[in-house]
């Protein structure tokens, strides 16, 4: 219940805290559409307050109208960037709007003297401040402004992916701390005290369990305790059979003639449950496979046994062209099964390792495993024993 109760309040937790910053990632955003509005509605009253200067000297048009105008709009942009100076969240953006700030009021000081030409009827000086000068004045802080736009963009970007990073570790914490307690309350299987009482793991001697009854105060006897038979898991077999493939090639890695290399023969044919293996050799043309040493056979038989051309149509034959495993499966009331693996070596398949497998035992992915790993450390063998006079002569014997 602990466990349980500490679960809820860790999801709790966090989902209150995503609460949280869902609510602050809306306020930035909020902020954000308010400043960009803000920002837009000064730039397009920058560019007004730029036609309107403009038609201080423009035919046709007059000044009564446009300098009011222009002192409205002036007036207006200051607001808005005061405004705007107050809710940036960046540096930059502030800088930026402090830099447009400086630069309307400038353009005040700019418009005060266009009006002082206009009033002197000097029409043509005037045209030359503000084509020159408040146009300027007017571009470049609508260029900062939005400078402080986009300055302000990248900032909640930032800040919003900063709170996404904290949300994301917080559901991660939470969800493998929920997992770390359903680990902790999950069932574990129980052991029955009557086979624990018998186990290898038991400081009683074994026989203790098997010896005669004990008799009750009263002298009857008790119950015969119940002994349990030990079976063979599935794990275990697989451990007992890599653990018997790992020294036979040990084994095979020592090999140092024909004897020691038959012998281990036998023993790959022990673990196979096979009745008989044959190595078989690639000639130098490539073109036939030779039996070279064999064990389940008389030395009668293996004299007997013809050479395969690659392109015959069996098992080896197949193995040797493919360089794949080949498996005959066994038929009820008829031949033995066998499998023939390939004996690759670096520049391809030099040869191929036959067994006659009993009791439907080819089928066993086990029994194929070993296969391949017999065949696989007779390719480390075989180019060099090829060279040895001895190997060569009881090869030649045997043929």
């Amino acid at each position: 219940m602990i466990f349980g109760a500490a679960a809820l309040v860790a999801v709790g937790a966090a989902a209150f805290f995503l609460f949280q910053t869902e609510q602050q990632i809306a306020t930035l955003k909020s902020t954000l559409r308010a400043f960009d509005l803000r920002a837009r509605e000064a730039t397009a009253a920058l560019a007004d307050l730029r036609v309107a200067q403009e038609a201080y000297v423009a035919e046709g048009q007059g000044t009564d109208f446009w300098m009011p105008k222009v002192a409205s709009l002036h007036e207006s942009i200051t607001e808005k960037l005061a405004t705007l100076r107050q809710s940036p969240a960046s540096g930059g953006a502030r800088t930026a709007l402090d830099d447009a700030a400086a630069i309307v009021a400038d353009f005040g000081n700019i418009d005060r003297r266009t009006r002082d030409y206009i009033t002197g009827d000097q029409k043509l000086m005037a045209a030359d401040v503000i084509f020159a000068e408040g146009g300027e004045a007017a571009t470049n802080a609508a260029r900062q402004i939005e400078t402080a736009r986009l300055a302000e963009y990248q900032a909640t970007d930032l800040a919003e992916a900063a709170l996404r990073k904290k949300e994301a570790l917080a559901t991660g914490a939470a969800a493998a701390f929920a997992v770390l307690v359903v680990l902790v309350l999950m069932p574990r299987p129980r052991v029955d005290a009557e086979e624990s009482g018998v186990t290898g793991l038991s400081i009683l001697p074994t026989n203790a369990a098997t010896s005669a009854p004990a008799t009750a105060p009263s002298g009857a006897p008790l119950p015969a305790p119940r002994i349990p038979v030990p079976q063979t898991t599935v794990a275990s077999r697989h451990a007992i059979a890599l653990k018997a493939a790992a020294s036979l090639a040990t084994d095979f890695g020592r090999v140092r003639d024909a004897d020691e290399m038959t012998r281990l023969l036998g023993r790959a044919a022990t673990l196979m449950d096979a009745s008989g293996v044959v190595i078989w050799l690639g000639t130098a043309s490539g073109t036939e496979l030779a039996p070279m040493l064999a064990h389940g056979y008389g030395a009668q038989a293996l004299s007997r046994m013809p050479r395969v051309p690659r392109s015959a149509d069996n098992a080896a034959a197949a193995a040797y062209r493919t360089g794949q495993m080949q498996i005959v499966l066994a038929r009820p009331g008829g031949t033995a099964g066998a499998l023939v693996a390939p004996i690759l070596a670096a520049d391809g398949c030099i040869g191929a390792l036959s067994a006659e497998i009993q009791g439907g035992g080819e089928a066993s992915e086990s029994v194929q495993a070993l296969a391949t790993i017999v065949a696989a450390q007779l390719a480390s063998l075989l180019p060099n024993a090829a060279e040895q006079p001895e190997i060569q002569t009881r090869t030649a014997a045997r043929h």
